[in-house]
């Protein structure tokens, strides 16, 4: 290996092994080098962006040699929209890798005695498997290294798909994506071509003005699909025309809704979208449950492993139909619900006041009896006078955010001493951290990572803690 201090390039430098959130790494001279752009086993020129005393972080701008694993990926739009970053891997390697990465970080940061980890739940569909999708119309195109002087094609100009990784102008004008199944591209397409024929705008986000803003489509494996079209300036009967079109494009939309938006930002949270035809949301399974999602609800995007995420959760939890439980972060109380007539009592807390009504209804829809559901912070609202109101917790699931729980609620639960703890995180890093402020009264028990997202670096992970005998 030869170094070009001026420029700060490592040449032929071999990638060892994956770190977190995606990054390879390499080792020199016991230095740790975070890499983009590269797997095991590829032979790399890597520019550096960062240069400390035992670490830095850079990318790789020239492959020398590729690793043997490498396959070509399915996408076109790969390496550029910024999503789905692993398909130069095998599905295969992928699985590996992630629970290496789990194994890794528990171990480093948990700093806990663990027991052999049980096999990562892959994903019997790794393409097609989000039933969520968001797309933004723009009016600034970004270019790709060989259309930069290409007189045929201009940046600015109507475009349709993804904001371009760290830019928040530019969107990467999407062909096909792969993340959703039809009608999922057909519909972005047939919006986009009658905006253009009709002179409808797309939305500059710079001046903060246009119609068309962004739709979003949730498909489900019932065969619903719900279809939300988000615009800013736009007249009643151009309006009314769009919504007419597509509805009488694709029949199979079962809601078709509308959301005036005239904020400089996309968020929906406060604002309330329109019905144009159908029932205003549609119903989702996990298993025989049943879901009533709205276009601001919150579910899991993948279905399927949803499903299995749940499973794992309602194994590790050992219900025998008579304990009372407490799902913390309960969001629309799907995991609550997914196990809710095999507890005795199902207690639900969460901040967000809408997924509260929304977790009501499901567990109306799905006849779950004895469970109630409380909006508002769960740091507040799980005090010693709650659980002394609502009964003495027997399993607790916690399922927070990637921040993971606030060191309050930790101190909380060790308080409460609930005979078993089963902890769902989306952040592995954050969840070894509060797992180690457990650890005064928990042991770990069992651990199941389950990947939700094929193809990207983000992993989920189910973790079982039993109280400690004294």
């Amino acid at each position: 290996m030869r170094v070009r201090k001026k420029n700060i390039v490592l040449e032929n430098v071999t990638i060892a092994d994956y770190a977190a959130e995606g990054k390879s790494l390499a080792k020199i001279d016991g230095k740790v080098i975070f890499v983009d752009n590269a797997i095991p086993g590829d032979i790399v020129d890597i520019r550096l962006s960062k240069n400390k005393k035992d670490w830095a972080e850079g990318h790789a701008i020239e492959f020398k040699e590729y690793s043997a694993d490498r396959i070509q990926p399915f996408c076109s739009h790969f390496g550029v929209c910024g999503g789905c970053q692993w398909q130069m891997l095998p599905y295969e390697k992928q699985l590996f890798y992630k629970q290496k990465q789990v194994l890794d970080v528990l171990q480093r940061i948990g700093k806990l005695p663990l027991p052999e980890m049980e096999p990562i739940a892959g994903a019997d569909m790794p393409v097609r498997y989000r039933n969520k999708m968001e797309y933004t119309f723009g009016t600034r195109r970004f270019l790709l290294p060989g259309e930069l002087n290409r007189e045929d094609i201009k940046t600015d100009q109507p475009v349709a798909g993804f904001h371009a990784k760290g830019l928040f102008d530019k969107i990467v004008d999407i062909d096909i994506c792969w993340l959703q199944e039809e009608p999922s591209n057909d519909i972005r397409k047939a919006i986009r071509n009658y905006a253009l024929e009709n002179g409808i705008s797309f939305y500059d986000i710079r001046q903060h003005q246009g119609s068309l803003r962004t739709i979003q489509l949730r498909i489900c494996t019932t065969g619903e699909i719900m279809v939300n079209i988000v615009v800013g300036e736009i007249e009643k009967q151009v309006l009314l025309h769009l919504l007419e079109f597509v509805a009488k494009s694709f029949p199979q939309i079962t809601t078709l809704l509308y959301t005036i938006n005239n904020k400089k930002n996309d968020s929906l949270y406060d604002l309330e979208p329109r019905i144009f035809s159908g029932k205003g949301y549609v119903i989702e399974k996990l298993e025989e449950f049943k879901f009533k999602v709205g276009p601001k609800s919150f579910f899991q995007t993948n279905t399927r492993q949803g499903e299995k995420l749940y499973q794992v959760a309602r194994e590790f939890a050992e219900l025998s139909g008579k304990e009372t439980v407490y799902d913390l972060y309960c969001g629309t109380g799907s995991i609550g619900i997914f196990l809710g007539n095999l507890a005795g009592k199902l207690v639900g807390v969460e901040t967000i006041e809408e997924a509260i009504g929304d977790a009501r209804e499901n567990a109306a829809l799905n006849s779950i009896e004895g469970a109630a559901f409380f909006s508002g912070d769960v740091n507040d609202i799980c005090t010693d006078e709650f659980f002394g109101q609502h009964g003495k917790p027997d399993v607790i699931i916690t399922d927070p955010p990637r921040a993971g729980m606030h060191e309050k609620l930790v101190k909380k639960l060790l308080q409460i001493e609930a005979p078993t703890i089963v902890y769902v995180s989306c952040n592995p890093a954050t969840q070894a951290r509060d797992l180690n402020g457990l650890a005064e009264k928990y042991e770990v028990t069992r651990i199941r990572p389950v990947d939700m997202f094929p193809h990207t670096h983000h992993i989920e992970n189910v973790a079982q803690l039993k109280l400690k005998r004294i």
